[in-house]
């Protein structure tokens, strides 16, 4: 992508994922995503009803009188963003490839996150971890992901979203948010997703196609995997065929709800023709009430 269009790009998106952090996300951003611990804020002088445990011994007796220590809520968080960019993610039959809606999800979330004063990192992965973004704060930061989502070019063509949470848990030693964007068209994560979300708050958003969910019968035609490459020629009409692909299809959406599930994790989906602003709304204030 030449430059010109690619600065383009980011400032189109930037200045429409950016409004609708700041205007829609971050009062829920803020509520539901809490900080680590409490931190202390200042000294006041004791009232009645203190706890004596809280009293700055110090401070007291340099006054002659009793004073507490005051603690806030440390607020400061780390958001990993963990992006599938395997090939599959460049298909998309509606309004956009699933990548582009991938692209304006994490743009959001970034833009949610720095409005929180959180610092935000990301992970590039397909069959293998193609890039590492270390978290950081600022606007400029948050630019540069939004440049790398938009030009990324691959080096692998498959999905390992085991290999991807190893090196979550590998490279990430305190915890942090983790939101895992892919179509999850993969098997046996399971256990690498359940050792990953012991230390981190893991959050799979599930990104898919109308298109995917069912064969249309319009006859004999030739199909093409994107992750392999290789090609099958299938007959459409042919109602075993239809339930086969229906099965297949079905048996991978299954496994990535019993996966988060029994990791105690969330999981929610996103089709690429629906109005993302309003699943995210739903994502965050469901995960209000379980909290």
């Amino acid at each position: 992508m030449e430059t010109t269009e690619l600065l383009k790009k980011v400032r189109k998106i930037e200045i429409k994922t950016k409004g609708l952090s700041n205007h829609l996300f971050s009062g829920e951003y803020h509520t539901v995503f809490k900080g680590r611990g409490m931190s202390f804020s200042e000294v006041r002088e004791y009232q009645y009803g203190d706890d004596i445990r809280a009293i700055d011994w110090n401070v007291t007796a340099r006054f002659n009188h009793p004073y507490v220590k005051i603690f806030e809520e440390e607020r400061e968080l780390t958001v990993m963003i963990m992006v599938d960019v395997s090939q599959s993610s460049f298909f998309g039959t509606h309004k956009m490839f699933k990548s582009e809606l991938i692209t304006e999800i994490c743009a959001v979330l970034s833009f949610s996150a720095i409005n929180n004063n959180d610092k935000v990192g990301v992970i590039f992965f397909s069959d293998t971890i193609e890039k590492f973004i270390p978290p950081k704060k600022g606007k400029t930061h948050i630019l540069r992901i939004i440049r790398e989502l938009l030009n990324f070019q691959p080096v692998q063509k498959g999905t390992n979203i085991s290999v991807a949470m190893q090196y979550l848990t590998n490279m990430m030693k305190k915890r942090s948010i983790c939101f895992v964007l892919s179509d999850f068209m993969d098997k046996r994560y399971e256990d690498a997703l359940n050792i990953a979300s012991r230390k981190h708050d893991v959050i799979g958003i599930r990104i898919y196609d109308t298109r995917e969910t069912q064969l249309p019968d319009i006859g004999l035609i030739k199909t093409i995997d994107a992750e392999t490459g290789k090609e099958i020629w299938l007959d459409t009409s042919d109602k075993n065929v239809i339930n086969s692909y229906a099965k297949y299809y079905n048996e991978h959406v299954q496994y990535t709800r019993n996966a988060f599930l029994k990791c105690g994790a969330q999981l929610d989906s996103i089709k690429t023709d629906e109005d993302y602003v309003r699943k995210l709304m739903m994502m965050f204030k469901k995960r209000g009430v379980k909290k």
